[in-house]
């Protein structure tokens, strides 16, 4: 581990925010994902590249040392009508493009997607990747105001998101399955179909996530199979209030317009 970071009782801040409102954060969290994502052979992933950086429908989690100076892991959630499709849209489309009208469904009330979720080998075992960073994802997917939330997963992810009360969406793909992002590993299509509610959750992460929505801001001790480690929860995102949901609709509706009329542009011609 990081010589700032206790190996016994490591301490972090898990933050929130919009990804133009903090570029060295973004900065940070791309490095440590690609690190990761190199260190197991993947070199090619779409919510992997860095045009998320600039968009204004794009919100980070990270969770850093509390100087601010390191990033250990993270996570995204991105609302469908920013300045590029969802990360799930970009992955899959050429292999069923059934996606494009699945999301757009979603996105008239409010959807979003959970992706970029990492987390590095000096703080593995503590739950950061694997329950936290998921809890707060969909916590703050409500103060955003969305309805619904997808993720695209690997499989050691499925449980996880599912205890947090996503289901596999098999409308798409093989049965919702995809070879992504190689021809070795299978993504599954993950859809939480009722963010403010969450009735399919499981009784711990739904209680844990209403505690995230009731006190954003909060210093809270965790514990994983006999392992603890302190939280300082950030997760009131900074300036919500010049950020419109209905707008990001709005752009939901005029881009999914335009991609018809250029299908049935190509399909002409």
């Amino acid at each position: 581990m990081e010589a700032g970071l206790s190996k016994e009782k490591p301490e972090v801040r898990l933050r929130v925010f919009r990804a133009i409102d903090d570029p060295e954060a973004c900065r940070l969290f791309l490095e440590g994902h690609a690190h990761v994502l190199t260190s197991i052979g993947i070199t090619k992933v779409t919510s992997s590249k860095n045009e998320w950086t600039t968009n204004p429908a794009a919100f980070v989690l990270i969770v850093e040392s509390l100087d601010g100076k390191k990033v250990y892991g993270g996570a995204r959630v991105h609302v469908a009508g920013g300045n590029q499709p969802l990360p799930i849209e970009e992955a899959t489309g050429a292999l069923d493009p059934a996606i494009f009208d699945l999301v757009y469904k979603h996105a008239m009330h409010g959807t979003g997607e959970l992706c970029g979720l990492w987390n590095s080998r000096e703080i593995a075992g503590y739950g950061i990747g694997s329950i936290f960073l998921i809890r707060a994802a969909v916590a703050i997917s409500h103060q955003i105001g969305l309805s619904t939330l997808f993720a695209l997963c690997a499989p050691y992810t499925i449980k996880p998101v599912e205890s947090c009360g996503m289901e596999h969406e098999t409308s798409i793909g093989n049965q919702g399955t995809f070879y992504y992002p190689k021809l070795d590993l299978v993504a599954t299509t993950m859809l939480l179909r009722d963010v403010p509610v969450l009735s399919k959750a499981h009784e711990e992460d739904k209680e844990a996530i209403l505690k995230i929505r009731e006190l954003p801001d909060v210093i809270r001790v965790e514990e994983l199979r006999k392992k603890e480690i302190t939280i300082h929860y950030q997760t009131g995102i900074p300036h919500l209030s010049e950020w419109s949901l209905d707008d990001t609709i709005e752009s939901a509706k005029t881009n999914y317009l335009k991609f018809k009329i250029d299908q049935e542009n190509i399909n002409f011609l």
